[in-house]
């Protein structure tokens, strides 16, 4: 067969990924935090790009108001006219002394005295002449210490040898969060050329600093060192401090035959147990949690419908700068600079675009969501309805992967709490009668209802929390229950027993 050269026209359709596309698929998955990062970086990348901060309007407006004045008015005019009517028309309109309307004023030094008037002027500025620095309480409180800086203090009052002091600090280099010491000893040895039996001298000393129970290796032994401070670590403390494991898996009987006490006994000492901090380091973790900032928020009309609003301070404003474009466009020398102001154009249009849609799709999947668990939001939790992202995707026309994208890391604001939009998406449970469907949230909730309510003498195994849920029209499996009750921290039926059996024995 021989082979020839031929051209063929063929049609096909393709999605093409242009980097614009890319990006507002990135701007939708987005949490506001790091949208502000991204449109900073823009903004200094782009010079038509700029910030619309809430104060521009308030200047604005203020720039009209002179603008309106008259044009025979100059600047020293309308200076001085504000300056006399703020000197004359004060006392005349009010017809006393600011201290007189406002009795809380520190007033005079014949109120408060020369010494307290001194003290007054120099915390507040005035009177000053660096009052024009501004007063910050900032500047007066002083900054949380760190683990690290409260070891070091006590490293160098401990150890006036400086080779111990060397090895001391090298350990609290090795201080994790929790104030455990992670770093190896034969390593330090090794490292600043000494023997381990030095670096275990500097170790026994370290672990008396405060807080008790620092520099200590595991679990047992910073609770043996809290312990010892308390003149508590007897030979019974010691065996229980050994068995940790069997304390965590509630082995009452097997602890009790180990420390050789009986149940009264064992119930004390895990009451100093719990008395103890598993993490004395945490005291001193300077990190500060970020607020959650909800993203959408929804409050009760007059009506009885839902209002959905999307949270302002979560929305960035950004405004192309087409006056500066105009301006810098015709003195452009050459193709390169042109191309360059055209395309920072382009992305700064698209940019504001993609950002307006961002925020609509958000509230298009928001008010799909308040449609969908417009239950939940009037009664509560065991109203949660199944809900996937399939659902909303083909109640408002995107696809699912924006849906997804949408909801990840958001949060909405609701009477009922603040809840991510991952929340109300839950898996759907049949039920036994064959009505509705359960949301599996509701169900958690339910299982977590019939524990807490549950005596004594009467502990729900996992068989029984499935026929009272079966009772109640949720046909939901054994393992099922146990998955739930275990994703919720709750022990199993045996010890829960076991715990009750020992606090009413506590009890009497």
């Amino acid at each position: 067969m021989a082979l020839a050269a031929k051209l063929q026209l063929r049609q096909s359709q393709s999605l093409v990924m242009t980097p614009q596309l890319m990006q507002s698929i990135r701007l939708l998955q987005f949490t506001h935090i790091e949208l502000e990062r991204f449109i900073d970086d823009e903004i200094e990348r782009n010079p038509l790009l700029e910030r619309a901060e809430p104060q521009d309007d308030a200047v604005s407006e203020q720039a009209q108001k002179i603008d309106a004045a008259p044009e025979t008015a100059t600047a020293g005019d309308w200076f001085e006219k504000e300056t006399a009517w703020s000197a004359e028309a004060i006392s005349e309109k009010l017809d006393t002394s600011l201290e007189n309307l406002f009795p809380d004023d520190p007033g005079t030094s014949e109120r408060l005295g020369p010494d307290l008037t001194a003290q007054w002027k120099s915390a507040s500025g005035n009177g000053s002449a660096s009052s024009s620095d501004g007063f910050d309480v900032g500047d007066m409180a002083a900054g949380a210490i760190t683990l690290r800086e409260h070891v070091a203090e006590q490293v160098a009052l401990a150890f006036a040898d400086p080779a111990a002091r060397l090895i001391a600090s090298e350990m609290a280099d090795g201080l994790d969060e929790a104030g455990y010491m992670r770093a190896d000893m034969a390593e330090i040895a090794a490292r600043l050329g000494t023997d381990r039996a030095a670096v275990a001298d500097a170790l026994a000393v370290c672990q008396t600093f405060e807080p008790t129970g620092i520099f200590a290796r595991d679990l047992a032994e910073c609770l043996s060192l809290q312990l010892a401070v308390r003149d508590r670590l007897d030979p019974a403390m010691k065996a229980l401090i050994a068995n940790l494991e069997l304390l965590a898996r509630r082995d009452f009987q097997t602890l009790k035959r180990i420390c050789g006490v009986d149940e009264e006994d064992l119930l004390d000492m895990l009451a100093e147990i719990r008395a103890l901090d598993p993490r004395p380091g945490m005291a001193f973790s300077g990190g500060a949690s970020d607020a959650i900032i909800a993203d959408v928020e929804v409050r009760a009309a007059n009506d009885g419908s839902w209002v959905i609003e999307l949270n302002p301070e979560t929305l960035p404003r950004v405004l192309v700068d087409h006056i500066y474009f105009a301006r810098v466009s015709p003195h452009a020398k050459n193709q390169t600079e042109k191309d360059f102001l055209a395309e920072c154009l382009q992305n700064a249009n698209w940019l504001t675009r993609s950002l307006d849609q961002r925020a609509k799709t958000i509230l298009k999947v928001a008010s799909e969501i308040v449609r969908q668990q417009d239950a939940f939001l009037v009664h509560g939790v065991r109203h949660l309805r199944p809900l996937n992202l399939r659902t909303v995707a083909d109640a408002i026309g995107m696809h699912e992967s924006t849906v997804s994208r949408v909801t990840a890391n958001k949060y909405m604001l609701t009477p009922r709490g603040v809840f991510e939009l991952r929340y109300f998406f839950t898996a759907s449970i049949a039920s036994s009668g064959g009505g509705d469907a359960h949301s599996s949230e509701a169900v958690r909730d339910r299982i977590k209802q019939l524990i807490d309510e549950e005596k004594p003498a009467d502990v729900l195994s996992d068989d029984a929390i499935v026929d009272m849920l079966r009772e109640s029209g949720v046909d939901i499996a054994r393992r099922t229950v146990a998955k739930y009750r275990e994703g919720m921290n709750i022990p199993s039926s045996v010890q829960r027993r076991r715990e009750k059996r020992a606090l009413a024995s506590a009890g009497r």
